[in-house]
C-alpha cells in the first residue's frame, strides 16, 4: 500500500500573524510548510522547496502577489504547482487580474484556517482523482499538437509550449471531448470544480491565452453556447 504523499505548502504574507496562523494550522494537518513575507522572497524560496501548492496574499511590499505570480508560472520545475490567492480586496478586476496568471483560488480576508484547510484538502483529492482517471490516456495528439499530461507540455510538431496548470487542464479536457461544445459553466466545473468561486469571464481569459499559444484555429467559438476543441 502506498503512503499518503506529504504535500508542500508555501505561505506567503507581510502579515506575521496571518503567517503564523497559517503555517500552525496547515502543519497540524500534515502539511510540509514554508513561508515568505514578499513576492520577490516566495519566488526565491519556492525554486528550491518546489512547493505543491502557494498560499498567497496580493498586497505585499517589494513585489505584490499578481506579478509574483506570473513570475512563479514562468518556472517550468513548479508550473503545475497550485496557487491560491489570499486577500481583503474584493473589487473584480482584483480576482480578475489573479485568475489571469493562472491563480486557482482565490479567497477573501478574513480567513477561516478549518474553511481553507477543507478547500485545500478538495483541491488535491481532485488532483488525484484526475490522474487516476487519465493515468491510460497521458498524451492526446490533435492535428499537429502533442499534449502531454505526464509533462505538462504541450508539443506543436516538435516545439514545446509550456501553459500554466490551468490552461494546460482546460486544453487536455477540451482534447479528451473532441468536437463536444462546453457550456462556461461546464468548463468551470469540470477544470476549477465546483466549491471553488470563479467569474465565468476566467474561462473567457483562459481560452484566449490557450489559442495565443498554440495557434491553428484549434478551438473554436460557439456563439451563444461556449467553446469546443476541432480535430479537422
Amino acid at each position: 500500500m502506498e503512503d499518503t504523499p506529504v504535500y508542500k505548502v508555501l505561505v506567503v504574507d507581510d502579515e506575521p500573524d496571518i503567517v503564523e496562523l497559517l503555517q500552525y494550522n496547515l502543519e497540524k494537518a500534515g502539511y510540509e510548510v514554508k513561508t515568505a513575507n514578499n513576492g520577490k522572497e516566495a519566488i526565491k524560496v519556492a525554486k528550491t522547496f518546489l512547493p505543491h501548492l502557494i498560499l498567497m496574499d496580493i498586497m505585499m511590499p517589494k513585489m505584490d502577489g499578481v506579478e509574483a505570480g506570473r513570475q512563479l508560472r514562468e518556472i517550468p520545475e513548479i508550473a503545475d504547482t497550485y496557487i491560491i490567492y489570499l486577500t481583503a480586496r474584493v473589487e473584480e478586476y482584483s480576482e480578475l487580474a489573479a485568475f489571469d496568471v493562472g491563480a486557482d483560488d482565490y479567497i477573501t480576508k478574513p480567513i477561516r484556517p478549518r474553511a481553507l484547510l477543507s478547500r485545500i484538502a478538495a483541491l488535491f483529492r481532485r488532483e488525484q482523482k484526475k490522474h487516476q482517471k487519465n493515468e491510460k490516456k497521458d498524451k492526446i495528439q490533435v492535428g499537429n499538437l502533442t499534449i502531454d499530461r505526464e509533462s505538462y507540455i504541450v508539443y506543436n510538431d516538435k516545439t514545446p509550449i509550456t501553459l500554466p496548470k490551468k490552461e494546460f487542464e482546460m486544453l487536455f479536457f477540451l482534447a479528451q471531448n473532441p468536437n463536444k461544445v462546453f457550456s462556461r459553466d461546464e468548463l468551470l466545473q469540470n477544470i476549477w470544480g465546483t466549491d471553488v468561486y470563479v467569474l465565468a469571464r476566467t474561462v473567457d481569459v483562459h481560452i484566449r491565452k490557450v489559442r495565443e499559444k498554440i495557434g491553428g484555429g484549434y478551438i473554436k467559438t460557439v456563439k451563444g453556447v461556449g467553446y469546443k476543441l476541432v480535430t479537422d
